[in-house]
């Protein structure tokens, strides 16, 4: 049995690092600690951290309760590592403070991810990354992001990458909790009736009762994800064109982008149009997304085999589907991609990030 030690829990006789979970409450930390429970046991004490007003509930981690703790600077006292889950303004404030005290953090917002300091790390990608950390923090990326980079990682370094135009169709739990209550709301407004059959019908039956969404997301999409950024893009394109430059080390990029939400709890969906430096083949790139870390290749159209959300939630690949080659550019590839946004897509990734930190200390 584990025992309960402070604010965490240990194991018997384990040497492990200390690792921290900030922003153990939220929706992103509860995935951390079932996949903290479903990986090797590497981890000594696993504290977990979140605001004052979640202090003193208890969560199961490893099979164990654990009391959770305010964040405050002692809560980093003896720890090694520490995946924070929090809003960006919290991780500006406090993941320079933990570094400080001799913690690597692994951030999963969006505060360092452009850093020049901070590394963006894909384990299956660029792992070499995280080894560098001048400020003491890496960074994960946007699950947008991170639902398509493992496998276009793999066909780069095979066909050498120069162009992506990409369409994402995001879950509404990208949104967080309130993005799921919002679907789940709405649709049982619509739910038995003939909405959708007239202009503003839908809108009328859900109201004001938007949520973190411009319009209903039931029966509807909204090519719209994030804030405003100049010159019509939104603050997710942007993200998408940016974190993607970084974490292929290809600065100059060209990357286009649209995102899209819909009616989806869980798990992003892509296409993409990746233009490669040469000629590139369908059987060429099948073998090399079938043989690649974190891939799955589900391809059969024909038996109707390609990945969707419904059957992708709460899996950790990245499913590719729908391999094509263009058919009026030989250099390019079309594909459809699904990842669970949830975990690849965030705790997942965090997850690995600290593994290989971990693993040289």
């Amino acid at each position: 049995m584990a025992k309960t030690v402070g604010s965490g829990t240990v194991r018997p006789g384990s040497a492990g690092p200390t690792l921290a979970v900030v922003g153990a409450t939220g929706v992103v930390g509860t995935v951390m600690l079932q996949i903290l429970s479903q990986h090797a046991d590497i981890w000594g004490e696993i504290r977990l951290v979140s605001s004052p007003r979640s202090a003193g509930r208890k969560l199961a981690v490893r099979g164990e309760e654990v009391e959770v703790v305010a964040l405050t600077e002692e809560a980093f006292d003896g720890v090694d590592v520490a995946l924070f889950d929090v809003p960006d303004e919290v991780a500006e404030r406090w993941a320079p403070l933990a570094a400080a005290k001799g913690v690597v953090v692994v951030d999963n917002s969006g505060a360092f991810r452009m850093d020049p300091e901070v590394p963006l790390v894909v384990p299956e990608v660029n792992p070499h990354a995280a080894r560098v950390r001048p400020r003491g923090i890496v960074s994960n990326a946007n699950c947008t992001t991170l639902s398509m980079i493992v496998a276009l990682g793999a066909l780069h370094a095979e066909f050498g990458l120069r162009e992506l135009v990409v369409t994402a169709f995001q879950a509404v739990s990208g949104a967080g909790r309130r993005g799921v209550d919002t679907l789940r709301q709405q649709l049982s407004l619509v739910a038995g009736t003939e909405l959708g059959t007239t202009p503003g019908d839908v809108r009328r039956a859900v109201g004001d009762n938007t949520g973190p969404f411009p319009e209903p997301v039931a029966l509807n999409v909204v090519p719209w994800a994030g804030t405003a950024r100049e010159d019509g893009w939104s603050s997710e394109e942007m993200k998408v064109r940016d974190e993607s430059r970084k974490i292929l080390g290809l600065p100059n990029l060209r990357v286009a982008v649209t995102c899209v939400r819909v009616p989806v709890v869980t798990a992003h969906s892509l296409t993409v149009h990746a233009c490669f430096q040469d000629e590139v083949t369908v059987d060429r790139a099948r073998e090399i997304l079938a043989t690649a870390p974190g891939v799955v290749l589900f391809d059969n159209p024909e038996a109707g085999e390609f990945p969707t959300p419904a059957d992708v939630v709460g899996t950790d690949p990245t499913w590719v589907g729908r391999v094509r080659r263009a058919l009026d550019d030989p250099t390019a590839l079309e594909l459809f991609v699904c990842g669970d946004n949830l975990r690849k897509g965030a705790a997942l990734n965090t997850v690995q990030i600290a593994e290989l930190v971990a693993a040289e200390l």
